[in-house]
């Protein structure tokens, strides 16, 4: 039975009171600390009662901030499995590590509870006496939340330095024995942190939950119809000649992060690709590697398809679709040609990491078109992957670009594939050196091996192109006349990073084409290979090795301009470079020299070879984020001056209230401009203010929303023209208390909820909770 407010506020009283008991007089009270099989003898009225009341409260309220790797204290709340785990006070993101930290990826790296508290995790559910008092006395989680209701939000619009939302700020991350002395210390420090509190009857259902045990039923089995699917696509990537278990591999390291689901069936149950000692048909064994690619230790790795059994987040979503037609589809690139595997490869890292070594077998041409065919959910993978965050990670790439692909016609030659081959050691990557790298000698060997490839690509593109043909935007991959993977557009924000289907925006300072060995170098080098909790070497190599694609894929693009302007727009591109990337760039040997074969018109051939390029795709271009739909008095403020964009945030939601229950959605973007993106650790030195950017496009772009704007139609105006004429933090302020919802507004759970309402409307199934980790307090 619910709780009335009386009854409830008495508990709080009660039990926030015996929070000042110490860690020694728990286990005098109520035992010692025990793991709880919390879905044991779950009743169904118990069951019904967290799913339907107890599990929208803690997705909703909790989860916007407790769900990716560097949720606070590794708490991750989107599953009973991440709330039984606990916190823990080690850092996932930490870049000064000298060596590797243990990974603590839950469902890979542990199964039970118990094995959680045997690495060091602390419960925030009461794990002594199961008592309705001890476990609320018990439970951080409900200390927490008491402690906010002890202690609201003040009533101010601003929240004061007490108030630390620092992505890297210090974890304090407390046990219950440590509760007393931190509630005392951080009164402001309640749950949700930073946020209003939860409602009464909110707080309630929890506490009535906690009290009752916090029991979680477990996860059901899959419908009898899905269970058939999966056994088809289990079947075909489990085969046993040496063709389909080769394919099974090279699939599975593409494809591992994907949020799978079986469209013609349902689109709310998702599928995660993994790695089994265990054949199907039987229970799933995941074979847990920091890498898809490391040595399983078994004899034989089954691929199989695992139910997800977390709430799906927006920054992790990855949606692919499997159907027939799909399944059809990767028989005809992988089975159907004629090639023998007469030996499968093994798992050493000289190898594994190495892809053109390992899948030598498999055509090229294969490689690459499975690759196209779901081109934005390769290039999520490290947009969206592991790195929920990292400045170091993503300053690497530019704030707005677009990506193309070269034709698979161009790279599913014979000689394209012997020149792979020839130069296979070349195309080693940093991920060879393990996650405990050392960044300077590794940077420069793997530089090494980086300029020979590009000198010796550079003279079979030279030779190929030098009797009169040359190259021109038949180049470019159309997408077979319906794929609309073949244009995508990447957008930077700080420290996150989007990308989205359709060349979107304005036309971009940069450009990437992608060849089948650049598309599959940066998977291998940012996704496969990439180790979040690596060293510092690890990651500084990661970064550093990533400078060269990034050019490589530029100069892709630059080969379709004019001879005589590339230079100058290179030189554009890196101004104020190191002096060591300058000589790279000044090196003839790794460019490509021929004139290209495009006869321009204008004295703007950049912008010109956009527009060819965008009318070569135009019947592919998705138009779902086209900014020429914003009303005009919300497109206005791309011209804003740089001083009104240097004020905002990266992102920005903006609903524009149609009626009662529905809203336009448009999202404010502001784009960093920088001399150039090749340094590594002082970025600042590097950012051209004066020539940053905002963009209107309609809908949602990013999963980290930072400032929400909630305005009425006849608002519009007034709202467009006073940001324009910002030019203070003063003016910023005043804007946000006239026209948004800032974290501290008394209503922000309710719009938080309308939020996420337009949010599932746009997405579809790319739909996930948004974080709230970046909303920022001004």
């Amino acid at each position: 039975m619910m709780m009335n407010k009386l009854t409830w506020g008495l508990l709080l009283l009660l039990c926030t009171g015996c929070a000042v008991l110490g860690a020694q007089k728990y286990d005098s009270l109520f035992g010692p600390e025990q793991v709880q099989n919390r879905s044991n003898d779950v009743s169904p009225a118990q069951s019904d009662f967290f799913t339907e009341q107890v599990k929208p409260v803690i997705d909703n309220r909790c989860v916007v901030c407790h769900g990716c790797y560097d949720a606070p204290c590794q708490l991750k709340m989107s599953s009973p499995e991440g709330i039984e785990r606990g916190t823990s006070k080690d850092l996932v993101y930490d870049g000064t590590r000298l060596l590797a930290s243990k990974p603590s990826r839950l469902f890979v790296d542990a199964h039970t509870t118990q094995q959680w508290r045997e690495r060091g995790f602390s419960p925030v559910l009461n794990e002594r006496e199961q008592s309705a008092h001890a476990n609320l006395v018990g439970s951080v989680m409900y200390q927490a939340l008491a402690l906010k209701q002890q202690h609201p939000l003040p009533e101010q619009a601003i929240l004061g330095e007490e108030f630390d939302f620092a992505l890297d700020r210090d974890q304090t991350c407390p046990t219950i024995g440590e509760f007393q002395q931190y509630a005392q210390d951080k009164p402001h420090a309640g749950m949700p942190y930073g946020l209003p509190a939860l409602t009464s009857k909110e707080m309630s259902v929890l506490t009535q939950w906690l009290q009752d045990g916090a029991k979680m039923p477990k996860h059901g089995p899959i419908s009898a119809e899905l269970q058939t699917e999966v056994n088809k696509w289990e079947r075909f990537l489990n085969q046993d000649d040496n063709k389909h278990r080769l394919s099974a591999r090279y699939i599975y390291e593409h494809w591992y992060l994907a949020n799978i689901y079986f469209d013609q069936i349902s689109t709310s149950e998702f599928f995660t690709l993994v790695r089994s000692r265990t054949p199907p048909g039987e229970a799933i064994d995941v074979i847990a590697t920091r890498r898809p690619y490391e040595d399983p230790k078994v004899a034989r790795v089954y691929y199989r398809l695992l139910p997800r059994k977390s709430t799906v987040l927006a920054k992790t979503n990855i949606p692919l679709a499997l159907n027939n037609d799909k399944l059809a589809r990767l028989r005809t690139q992988f089975i159907a040609p004629e090639y023998a595997v007469p030996s499968l490869p093994g798992y050493d890292i000289k190898v594994a990491s190495n892809p053109f070594k390992v899948f030598a077998a498999i055509p090229v041409g294969s490689r690459y078109q499975f690759m196209l065919d779901e081109a934005e959910l390769i290039i999520r993978g490290f947009i969206q992957g592991p790195v929920c965050r990292g400045q170091i990670a993503l300053n690497v790439i530019n704030d707005q670009f677009w990506v193309a692909f070269v034709d698979p016609k161009f790279v599913s030659q014979p000689k394209i594939d012997e020149f792979l081959m020839r130069h296979e050691d070349m195309l080693d990557m940093p991920a060879q050196e393990d996650s405990n790298a050392l960044p300077i000698s590794s940077w420069v060997k793997y530089a090494a091996k980086q300029s020979t490839y590009l000198e010796a690509k550079s003279k079979l593109a030279n030779e190929v192109f030098a009797n009169g043909q040359h190259l021109t935007e038949n180049l470019i991959w159309q997408g077979e006349g319906h794929n609309d993977n073949a244009a995508l557009t990447i957008f930077r924000h700080f420290n996150s990073a989007t990308v989205v289907k359709g060349w979107v925006g304005e036309q971009p300072k940069t450009a990437w084409i992608l060849d089948y060995s650049l598309f599959e170098r940066i998977h291998y080098l940012l996704v496969a290979g990439f180790d979040v909790y690596g060293n510092v070497g690890h990651q500084l190599i990661t970064r550093l090795y990533m400078d060269f694609l990034r050019m490589e894929g530029e100069d892709n693009f630059l080969a379709l301009l004019p001879k005589e302007q590339r230079k100058a727009l290179r030189a554009h591109w890196y101004r104020k470079s190191p002096t060591s990337l300058v000589e790279f760039m000044k090196d003839t040997n790794v460019r490509f020299e021929q004139p290209t074969g495009i006869d321009y018109k204008t004295s703007q051939p950049q912008q010109e070879l956009y527009q060819r390029l965008a009318t070569k795709l135009s019947a592919v271009l998705s138009q779902r984020y086209d900014y020429q739909k914003v009303p005009n008095v919300l497109r206005q403020l791309n011209a804003m001056p740089s001083t009104a964009v240097n004020l905002l945030p990266q992102v920005s939601y903006i609903l524009v209230a149609n009626g009662e229950d529905d809203y336009q959605a448009y999202t404010l973007l502001h784009h960093n401009a920088h001399y150039n993106i090749s340094s590594l650790l002082d970025e600042e030195d590097q950012r051209a203010y004066d020539e940053d950017k905002a963009l209107v496009i309609p809908g949602f772009i990013g999963d980290y929303p930072e400032a929400l704007w909630l305005l009425q139609p006849q608002q519009l105006e007034d709202f467009a023209a006073h940001m324009q004429k910002m030019t203070s933090e003063a003016d910023y302020r005043t804007l946000k208390s006239r026209f948004a919802v800032r974290r501290t507004d008394p209503q922000f759970w309710r719009f938080s909820d309308i939020l996420h309402q337009q949010v599932k409307k746009y997405r579809g199934i790319e739909y996930g909770l948004l974080d709230y980790n970046r909303l920022e307090n001004r």
